[in-house]
């Protein structure tokens, strides 16, 4: 049996495209100069399934420009082709299309009602992760999907980094170094007693409210004191986060526990560079062997502004690779979606600093015989 060939719409299947749509939806349909805009158009991907010049199906692929997300805006198969499984072999090919257009992440929509196409997703990695309500003509419900679509894939000599959950709100910073160096000690068992543990030895940040959080001088100490090498590069000398409290007595603490950090430091001969980092020196550090503990603003990641630790496991051409230990499940997140996370290079560079003075800082662990 003949197999369908997915390729580009052309302009001359404008009318074939409509009487497809006209066969598969009642509703929400696209018009003919909808397919007109879309085949025109350089940055979307409007991809046909057709055997002999017929056309079997078609499948929509938006993308966000700035953004690493593309969208499946709509996929159609003919009632007289279904069951040959061209609607998994529509979505595969978008999917490569999305990859060769630097997507991290496809999304679609689907009905509340629509059972058949919610088993396919799911069956090709999609996952629900949100509701749209009143989404389509009718009032029904529009189920949220989304895949990566993007993985990493370690190059020759690249060390595997578990992954490891924060169980508090504040610990990230712990998780992270935890991850490090589970990275660097295959016998390490990473547990909440020891996340805890290092979260007393490297806390430093009286927030507005709750616990505080770790800072680069305290992490670095924490890792020094289970014998691995350690390096700490920031861009500012002056106490951290003193801004986020407003009484004078805790801005008095924030600054003695600032003090004493830099004299461990200075005590322990771990090295301590004031400088902006750049992806350069990550890419050189990784080579060498090491992990990195970024510090980040949430801000572009979920809208908020706060101070977040990740762990930068890797880094090629167009992405930095990095294992985040905060999973938001009320938003549909697994451990899946949160290790070797793609992140666009220069989306990276902005990502890791934070706060109005732009803090931009990174803690180094290697192995204790390694160089850094």
């Amino acid at each position: 049996m003949q197999t369908a060939q997915i390729r580009p719409a052309l302009k001359a299947e404008l009318n074939a495209l409509v009487e497809l749509e006209n066969d598969c939806f009642t509703q929400d349909k696209l018009s003919k100069r909808s397919f007109q805009r879309f085949i025109e158009h350089p940055q979307d991907k409007l991809l046909v399934a057709a055997l002999n010049e017929r056309l079997l199906g078609y499948i929509l692929v938006l993308f966000r420009r700035n953004t690493c997300l593309a969208r499946i805006y709509s996929v159609a198969v003919s009632p007289q082709a279904r069951g040959l499984g061209l609607g998994q072999a529509l979505i595969e090919e978008a999917e490569l299309a999305a990859q060769a257009q630097g997507a991290v992440f496809m999304r679609l929509e689907v009905r509340a009602d629509n059972i058949w196409a919610q088993n396919l997703y799911q069956r090709l990695g999609y996952r629900q992760f949100g509701v749209y309500h009143n989404y389509y003509e009718d009032r029904q419900v529009a189920l949220r999907y989304q895949k990566r679509v993007h993985q990493y894939h370690a190059a020759s000599g690249t060390k595997d980094v578990p992954y490891y959950r924060q169980t508090t709100d504040f610990s990230c910073g712990p998780a992270s170094l935890m991850m490090a160096i589970s990275a660097l000690d295959p016998s390490y068992q990473p547990e909440i007693d020891e996340e805890l543990q290092l979260w007393r030895e490297a806390t430093t940040i009286f927030m507005t409210s709750g616990h505080g959080g770790c800072g680069p001088h305290g992490l670095a100490l924490a890792a020094f004191r289970r014998a691995f090498k350690v390096a700490v590069i920031i861009n500012q000398t002056s106490p951290l986060f003193v801004d986020s409290v407003r009484t004078v007595e805790k801005k008095q603490i924030l600054i003695r526990v600032h003090r004493q950090f830099l004299a461990q430091l200075a005590s322990a001969n771990i090295e301590l560079t004031y400088d902006h980092f750049t992806l350069e020196q990550l890419e050189q550090g990784l080579a060498q062997g090491g992990v990195a503990l970024v510090l980040i603003s949430t801000y572009h990641l979920d809208g908020h502004k706060a101070p977040h630790w990740i762990l930068v496991c890797a880094i090629d051409q167009e992405f930095v690779y990095i294992h985040d230990p905060d999973i938001d499940e009320g938003s549909g997140e697994s451990a899946l979606d949160k290790q070797y996370l793609p992140i666009a290079r220069p989306r990276f560079d902005r990502l890791a600093k934070y706060g109005k003075q732009g803090l931009r800082t990174l803690v180094w662990v290697f192995k204790g015989d390694a160089g850094g």
